[in-house]
């Protein structure tokens, strides 16, 4: 009798450790890959003209998560490199990506025109968006996201240094992740997914 309380009680106890456990482990709070931004500060509104020619207001794209990119057509290496990741991050999303806007306002607006902007995107998914507009107009969206630019010789073939991060928006329109653009793809993927829980 005092063996079959014993069993009882040791498996009662055993339970109760597996419950608390899991309760543990889903009680953790989720830990983002990026840097994180907090307080979620509310993203500066800008608009500008998308590759169609149509006009973008970052504020219409709330309910949406923005995944944003400065860079430009021309760029040799981490431009493409990073519009390969973020394609693959849609892939890695799976329906969720229907919620998921990428962006890429362009740094280097005397080459970069929409029709520039369309070809381009294209051949990484027809689904990006681009953005163009006057200098002055992207000067200003650049001095808002911190982003440097700067054309060292203005030549053929010249190139633009420019700030190489990836900026976050969630669905009600704030600023909450940076990456750098080594970050990988299902690393972001489930960053974004956590913000579509609305964490």
């Amino acid at each position: 009798m005092k063996s079959k309380m014993w069993l009882t009680t040791v498996g009662a106890i055993a339970m109760l450790a597996t419950v608390w456990a899991a309760a543990v482990v889903f009680a953790r709070p989720y830990t983002f890959h990026g840097s994180l931004i907090e307080p979620p500060a509310p993203a500066p509104d800008f608009a500008l003209s998308d590759q169609n020619g149509n006009p973008f207001r970052l504020s219409d794209q709330n309910g949406s998560i923005v995944l944003m990119f400065f860079g430009y057509t021309t760029c040799p290496d981490v431009c493409p490199a990073t519009l390969a990741q973020l394609k693959q991050v849609r892939a890695d999303l799976g329906r969720d990506a229907d919620a998921v806007r990428v962006v890429l306002v362009t740094v280097d607006p005397g080459r970069d025109t929409a029709e520039q902007l369309r070809n381009y995107l294209s051949g990484f998914d027809p689904a990006f968006i681009g953005l163009t507009g006057s200098f002055e107009q992207l000067d200003i969206v650049y001095r808002s996201y911190g982003v440097y630019q700067a054309i060292p010789q203005l030549r053929p073939g010249y190139t633009v240094e420019h700030t190489d991060r990836i900026y976050v928006i969630d669905a009600k329109g704030n600023l909450r992740l940076t990456y750098t653009t080594d970050t990988a793809s299902g690393e972001i993927a489930g960053d974004v997914r956590e913000l579509l829980k609305g964490n």
